[in-house]
């Protein structure tokens, strides 16, 4: 056992990832353990180094992966285990989050803590629907009340009567269930049944839906709108507000869910613009971006930059990886190594080379090995030498193509993507329940890496609309069976995300 370890428990916010604070993203990136729950937005899950153990304690109102008492210990034993722990948690952790009971334990058992607070759904669910809390003449004060209290128990421990006579805005949180005995209870203690109440279903994520009604009506008409958990109950004036202060607008891809196969590492992009366009993301990774079987030919690579008139980068793992090795090759000078000439298969691929100074690059009209080839016809010289920096796996298009100019051509793998059985079990899960409308594939790899770690469950691909992101990519789908439902016009991100809205939102 190494030496005592910390837990930190950070509030996540209420689902939008742009709602983690800075020092939980601090905290993030430093954890080797992450304890993660349901309602955590998967992005946050980025900011943990590779090396974290990630472990997932998701539950609902009715169903736990892992009871609260067990959560607790695993704390304490993953800390005790020398290890920085982060606790993860929806919204805050000192609302209705459980935080200060996995405090005591962890104060109990001796194992240091500290808490980040998030931003709470109770105050962010609200706002995205444009219901403020309180508001100068109709609600001066806020209560915040658990709605999942047991209904079987004798007496219950909310003093209704106060309720239902304040001024001020309620909300209840985890309520749905219990929805019709708490109007009830409302109105019996004397709420009027003509009040204003408002539900925020999955407020601040991208699929967020909101009904106004009345305490009367609002029981039926959550279940003749299909309203259900995870949501929020608000219930006040200030709902009458929603209508003039709605803000969030809903993107040509609401209503619809994507899932996103790339390595987790980089889905951030591709997820962000599905979900900048209103789609719900599921990142089910299905490659793991690792270093090459012998990073030897990139080393050297790496020490004798300074000798190549050309360096061809076909991917942004690439640059970054070559650059790692840059920084680590000894008597290497900068100045000789940017006198190359350099070139980069996309525009995403340009603009990691112009983070590591090259401002230059050439970049071909084509996106792939091919338009890299015809991009340098002429430029390249007999004789010249060119490192190209790619994956292990990589076609031999660039290699060939090149010495056909009389290039004196060096390949150097930087990377590897290499299957990873992460998302397997959340894609079968969404695919058996007929969840998703589209899923994206952006390199051969990715396709294989599905098809492979599906196995005997690949046929629940052929309800769903599968989408390319260049030729290479639709040519391996085919080669494996799958009808491509539409290829992007250029081999980038957001034409990708364009060719799915267009497809599922009627973009023109």
């Amino acid at each position: 056992m190494g030496d005592r370890g910390k837990v930190v428990l950070v509030g996540a916010g209420p689902g939008d990832p742009g709602l983690l604070t800075l020092k939980g993203k601090d905290a993030i990136e430093q954890a080797d353990v992450l304890v993660y729950d349901r309602l955590v937005s998967p992005r946050l899950l980025e900011y943990a180094r590779p090396m974290c153990e990630r472990i997932y304690v998701g539950k609902t109102p009715d169903r736990h992966m892992l009871p609260q008492e067990q959560i607790n210990v695993l704390l304490a034993d993953k800390a005790e285990a020398g290890n920085m722990v982060v606790r993860l948690k929806g919204g805050d952790p000192f609302v209705f989050g459980r935080g200060s009971e996995e405090a005591q334990v962890l104060r109990a058992r001796g194992v240091d803590f500290e808490f980040v607070p998030g931003v709470t759904s109770a105050i962010a669910g609200p706002e995205y629907a444009g219901i403020p809390v309180t508001h100068r003449g109709l609600a001066s004060s806020f209560s915040v009340i658990t709605g999942h209290e047991d209904p079987e128990k004798l007496e219950s421990s909310i003093d209704w009567r106060l309720l239902a006579q304040q001024q001020g805005t309620l909300v209840f949180l985890m309520g749905m269930k219990n929805l019709p005995l708490i109007a009830a209870n409302l109105m019996e203690n004397g709420m009027s049944p003509q009040m204003p109440v408002g539900i925020v279903q999955r407020g601040t994520w991208p699929d967020q839906r909101v009904l106004c009604s009345t305490l009367d009506a609002v029981a039926d008409e959550v279940v003749q709108r299909g309203f259900a958990n995870p949501s929020i109950i608000i219930v006040g004036q200030v709902v009458t507000l929603h209508d003039d202060l709605a803000w969030l607008k809903k993107g040509p891809l609401a209503g619809k869910t994507v899932a996103v196969t790339r390595a987790r590492a980089q889905a951030s992009k591709l997820t962000e613009a599905l979900e900048g366009l209103g789609a719900v993301v599921q990142e089910h990774p299905m490659i793991l971006i690792a270093p090459p079987d012998n990073l030897d030919a990139l080393r050297d690579a790496a020490v004798a930059a300074g000798t190549f008139d050309w360096i061809v980068f076909s991917s942004v793992n690439g640059v970054d990886a070559f650059f790692d090795a840059l920084v680590n090759a000894q008597d290497i000078c900068a100045a000789d190594v940017l006198s190359a000439r350099f070139v980069a298969v996309g525009p995403a691929t340009a603009h990691a080379l112009e983070a590591q100074g090259v401002h230059d690059a050439l970049v071909p009209v084509r996106f792939d090995a091919e338009g890299v080839v015809e991009c340098l016809e002429g430029k390249i010289a007999p004789g010249q030498r060119v490192l190209l920096v790619q994956a292990q796996q990589e076609r031999d298009v660039l290699r060939a193509g090149l010495q056909a100019y009389g290039a004196d051509v060096t390949a150097a793998p930087a990377y590897q993507s290499v299957p990873v059985e992460e998302g397997r079990a959340s894609l079968v899960e969404a695919l058996r329940a007929g969840d998703l409308d589209a899923m994206t594939f952006t390199s051969s790899s990715t396709v294989s890496n599905t098809i492979c770690l599906l196995g005997d469950d690949a046929p629940l691909l052929d309800g769903v609309a599968l989408y390319s992101i260049g030729p290479v990519t639709s040519k391996t789908m085919a080669e494996h069976g799958l009808a491509c439902a539409g290829q992007a016009d250029e081999a980038t991100i957001a034409s990708l995300a364009q060719l799915i809205c267009q497809d599922l939102g009627g973009l023109a």
